[in-house]
Parts: C-alpha cells; sequence; structure tokens
C-alpha cells in the first residue's frame, strides 16, 4: 500500500523544489551569520586580554591569545565564502528554474554541482550540503559524485607559519601601544608581593583558559 501511495503522490513542481531550497539556503545564511556575531563578540573579550596580559608583561599569553585571533579570523573569513557560495548557488538554481519552463524539467547544473562539492568540504555546513546533493541528484540538477575525503593534514606546517606571521601582526595592532609602555608596567609588577603575584597569575590563567574555551567553542 505504502509503494501505491508513492507512486500515487505527485512529485514536486520545479518552482515548489526551487522555493525549498531557497528557504533551506536562507537558514544557513542565518545561521552562519549568527556564528560571525558570536565570534566577533567573543574576540572583543579576548581582545580586552590581551591587552591586559601585555600590561602585565605577560607575553606568552598575550601571544597565545593573539594566535586565538587568527585562527577567529580564519574562520569568520571562511564563513564569509561560504555565504557567498550560498547565494551563489541560489542565484543558479533560479536560473535552472527559469530553463525549466522552457523545457519542462529541471537541467543539470555544472556550477551548482561545483558550489555543492565545495561547500560539502566547509565543515559548518557539509551535512547541510550533503543532503543537498542527494536531493539535487534527485531532481537532475547534478549528477551523483563521490565527495573526497578532506585531508585536515595539508599543508598544516605551511598553515602555521602563516598563522604565527599574522599573530605577530594582531599583537602589534591589539598591544602596540601597550607594549611601548611595558617597562614602567614591569616596575609597577615588582612592586607585588610575590604570593601575591603568583595567586594572580593562577587567576589570570584560568580566565584566559576559559576564554580561549569560549572562542574555540563558538568557532566549531
Amino acid at each position: 500500500m505504502e509503494k501505491v501511495m508513492n507512486v500515487l503522490k505527485p512529485k514536486p513542481n520545479p518552482q515548489q523544489l526551487l522555493r525549498d531550497w531557497q528557504r533551506r539556503l536562507r537558514q544557513e545564511c542565518r545561521n552562519i551569520e549568527r556564528q560571525i556575531r558570536d565570534i566577533k563578540r567573543e574576540e572583543t573579550k579576548v581582545q580586552k586580554a590581551i591587552k591586559e596580559a601585555a600590561k602585565r608583561n605577560d607575553m606568552g599569553s598575550a601571544k597565545s591569545l593573539a594566535k586565538e585571533i587568527v585562527r577567529s579570523q580564519r574562520t569568520v573569513n571562511r564563513l564569509y565564502e561560504n555565504k557567498a557560495q550560498l547565494n551563489s548557488i541560489s542565484m543558479h538554481l533560479g536560473e535552472s528554474v527559469a530553463i525549466a519552463r522552457t523545457v519542462g524539467h529541471l537541467s543539470k547544473s555544472a556550477e551548482v554541482m561545483k558550489l555543492v562539492n565545495n561547500l560539502m568540504k566547509a565543515p559548518e555546513v557539509a551535512i547541510t550540503m550533503q543532503e543537498f546533493s542527494k536531493e539535487m541528484t534527485k531532481a537532475g540538477v547534478m549528477e551523483e559524485m563521490v565527495n573526497d575525503a578532506v585531508d585536515s593534514a595539508l599543508d598544516s606546517e605551511d598553515m602555521e607559519e602563516e598563522i604565527e606571521e599574522e599573530v605577530d601582526k594582531v599583537l602589534t595592532t591589539i598591544a602596540g601601544e601597550t607594549t611601548a609602555q611595558l617597562p614602567q608596567a614591569v616596575r609597577k609588577e615588582k612592586l607585588k608581593q610575590p604570593a601575591q603575584a603568583v595567586e594572580d597569575a593562577e587567576d589570570d590563567e584560568e580566565d584566559l583558559e576559559e576564554l580561549r574555551a569560549r572562542l574555540a567553542k563558538v568557532r566549531s
């Protein structure tokens, strides 16, 4: 009986498919925008922590936090690229439906296939794009494809070198003025009692670890 019902159930027309896909694409874009806002909000807190670490002459913590800023900035750039590609898919789907009105069915789109394949390698939207791939293949918009596994270790050494270079730039931008005043900050630090200094350092390290964890969480 179920098979009969499936046969009798009318297939969605191209316009219906397009509306559904575009609605979901818009939702993904909103999710990306929300994640970008969350990351930038946490970045503001980390920037403040970098300045405070620099005032204490704790450049180890400042550099560690600056590295988190660099990684977050890279994530934000990737998210903006993902959003642009999602919008591009939506645009190409609109063109496909316009063609379908003439030929009577959805035609394959090499550009949509390329964009979906690219986004299947983006961790933020990979699951959604896998679903889109199946649906669009079934609808005839793209061919079935095998998604190659992403080698996360690819060029990792080069990436780390690039990150180190960017870390120095971030430190200069965020803590440049503070770093220039370090001699005075160091003198003030030496006036503290040793026990108090150790206690403050432990508290600071706990706060910094919490900041790093929050920033890593919103990036994931």
